[in-house]
């Protein structure tokens, strides 16, 4: 390259990172907000258990069927919940998404038996069907591949930041409001924490942009930028319709190692509470503060990771070395149990390996898909792997109650990141490094 070529390349490049930071300042944020409140109202049922449990007389095999039950309506919903935002548009569909979701949310409070438990986290899954990899799928409509990585973490932050507030909000509301007005804490946790999804979706209707084309925050220059580093995408990707993106056998890979990512995942976020309580505290709020702790190393490391795969191009060894440091933390934590000190650190490193694997791992399918080929794609990569959130805490729940013990399924979730790293290793570099 001549030094005038390069020189002509630096503005323009310089230009394209100036639009690109506009609008991930004007839609990131927002879009986390949505998903901090979307991840809070899908566990909290986590710290509920610490009170419901005993309320409604559930044994720990029936508490992780019925957390597992919101991903079966996941399952059954996210694909035609996903080619409908691609049809309807995101603003409209986003939205109803979030208030549907808040509504049964809030639903929660009037449980008065196991069934009604089961029941409400499958209608649950099914309103929220199609939040996440519709989010996913619209970052596809603003962001180029070798971008993506960063904003998809920065979006995923939502997860342990839903962790660093949500566990203690959710101890400080059941202590606070326990026996107010004749409800268990649980009860108002349910309904106060329903209530900001229903404020953000329609919010979401007045504030998000279907396209490039229709942000008129955007000058026409501003948007030629986009729409010209998006183009440079479309030759990597498999443009067809929804059937192109069930039967690419990538698609198929991507679920399984989507799926033993997953595993990890809701491990943690269904189960923190108990695993913090088993070292022996008992105060809610206390529990809630001790289970924030590992949520904030996975906040610092899903970033570094991210951007670290961003500029170097790389997502191969960054997928494969998060997902091992996840199997490393859930084995010492089934080694260090009985003290409260040596366990936060184990799931720290836990949390740390399992949330950056997530945010890293979107920028692989994302890279071969485009069209009604990534709607209908992503959807069954997220549904198929999200049904490991069945799996999970049903798994941990049913070993505890045969054992006692919280060892053994913390040594199946080891192995199941094992096998994930695996996987990713059998992916091909045009597909992992672009």
């Amino acid at each position: 390259m001549s030094t005038s070529t390069a020189t002509a390349e630096a503005p323009d490049l310089a230009r394209e990172n100036a639009v690109f930071r506009k609008v991930v300042l004007r839609i990131v944020p927002f879009l986390i907000l949505c998903y901090v409140f979307s991840y809070l109202d899908r566990v909290n049922v986590g710290f509920a258990k610490l009170q419901m449990s005993d309320d409604l007389g559930l044994s720990e095999a029936a508490y992780g069927l019925g957390a597992g039950l919101f991903f079966i309506g996941y399952f059954l919903f996210e694909v035609p919940s996903n080619l409908m935002l691609q049809r309807i548009g995101a603003r409209t569909w986003i939205a109803r998404i979030m208030i549907t979701w808040g509504l049964v949310s809030g639903a929660f409070m009037f449980v008065s038996n196991e069934t009604w438990f089961y029941v409400l986290r499958f209608l649950l899954g099914a309103a929220e069907a199609g939040f996440y990899p519709g989010v996913i799928l619209y970052c596809t409509y603003w962001f180029p591949s070798h971008r993506r990585a960063r904003v998809i973490a920065m979006f995923m932050s939502a997860i342990p930041v839903a962790g660093i507030f949500g566990n203690p909000l959710s101890g400080w509301i059941m202590d606070a409001f326990h026996g107010k007005n004749g409800w268990q804490g649980w009860q108002w946790m349910f309904l106060l924490e329903a209530i900001p999804a229903i404020l953000i979706g329609v919010a979401t209707l007045f504030y998000l942009d279907n396209g490039v084309r229709g942000a008129k925050w955007l000058s026409d220059d501003e948007k030629d930028i986009v729409e010209a580093a998006l183009a440079k995408d479309t030759a990597h990707q498999k443009h067809g319709g929804a059937w192109d993106g069930f039967r690419d056998p990538k698609v198929w890979l991507m679920c399984l190692i989507y799926f033993c990512f997953v595993m990890g995942q809701y491990a943690l976020t269904f189960w923190m509470p108990t695993f913090v309580k088993s070292t022996g505290i008992e105060d809610t709020f206390t529990i809630g503060v001790l289970s924030a702790v590992p949520f904030l190393a996975a906040l610092v490391a899903m970033n570094l990771f991210g951007r670290s795969a961003d500029k170097r191009r790389e997502r191969r060894w960054h997928l494969v070395i998060p997902s091992l440091m996840g199997a490393v933390g859930f084995s010492l934590a089934a080694s260090w149990s009985g003290s409260t000190a040596l366990s936060l650190i184990a799931l720290s490193f836990a949390a740390a390996g399992v949330l950056t694997c997530a945010p890293l791992f979107w920028s692989l399918p994302t890279a071969f898909l485009g069209g009604t080929a990534a709607a209908a794609g992503l959807a069954v990569i997220n549904s198929v792997g999200n049904l490991a959130g069945f799996v999970s805490p049903y798994m941990i729940g049913s070993l505890k109650d045969a054992t006692g013990s919280s060892a053994i399924p913390m040594y199946v979730l080891a192995l199941s990141l094992v096998v994930g790293a695996i996987a990713v290793l059998t992916t091909k570099k045009e597909v992992v490094n672009r």
